[in-house]
């Protein structure tokens, strides 16, 4: 799992306060920076927002819950993963 510098998680508590989110919500930011990077390296680069935001949506159309992320993660994890290329070397 990908560690973030604590500005990380200050920039999403201020943000999310900015958007109204619920008090006590919170953003797994390790689960976001995975998912992003597997999208980036396993699809391309611009995935990685792209891929973050679709997650987030599905998400809270299925109700917001920490499994409901969980689970949207898990599918576009898996899916972004299918795309990589066997050629390249991992970690990349």
């Amino acid at each position: 799992m990908t560690s973030e510098p604590p500005l990380l998680d200050a920039w999403a508590a201020e943000l999310a306060r900015a958007l109204d989110l619920p008090q006590d919500f919170a953003t797994d930011v390790p689960l976001v920076l995975d998912l992003a990077r597997d999208a980036a390296h396993s699809v391309a680069r611009p995935a990685a927002p792209v891929t973050t935001f679709l997650v987030g949506y599905a998400a809270a159309l299925r109700g917001g819950s920490v499994e409901d992320v969980e689970r949207a993660t898990e599918i576009a994890t898996r899916l972004a993963l299918a795309h990589a290329d066997p050629e390249e070397p991992s970690g990349s």
